[in-house]
């Protein structure tokens, strides 16, 4: 089988089936497909005035996050049909979403549950970050 013939098979797959072979690729080789995500300190943040309880904190883990829709690139419509596959939003709701970009596609969710949203836009064309 040739890189393009891989390559056509891919683009045949669902948002669904792109995922599901990203996890088992992830699994098969050892790696991880998320991208690292840098996190800006809370002290800069606020210009300086929250450094004692940023410095008391810095081990504390973030549990919660949010995915951010970025840019849609160039196929809405496969953007649309994503966003509609990994949240509850009708076709209208998802389509004021997709074009209000940038916008929050996902709140407050696991991060496992945050990168399987990352990596199912990304594979619509869409521009995501997990924050």
């Amino acid at each position: 089988m040739t890189k393009d013939e891989v390559l056509e098979a891919i683009k045949q797959m669902s948002v669904l089936d792109l995922a599901e072979l990203v996890k088992s690729l992830e699994s098969e080789f050892g790696i991880t497909a998320a991208a690292p995500v840098a996190v800006a300190p809370v002290a800069a943040a606020a210009g300086g005035a929250a450094a004692p309880e940023a410095a008391a904190a810095p081990d504390e883990e973030q549990f919660e996050f949010s995915v951010v829709l970025q840019d849609i690139g160039t196929n809405k419509i496969n953007v649309i049909k994503a966003v509609r596959e990994v949240t509850t939003l009708g076709l209208r709701e998802a389509k004021e979403l997709v074009e209000s970009a940038p916008a929050r596609v996902k709140e407050a969710v696991p991060r496992e549950e945050a990168d399987k949203v990352k990596t199912a836009l990304e594979a619509a064309g869409a521009t995501v970050n997990v924050e």
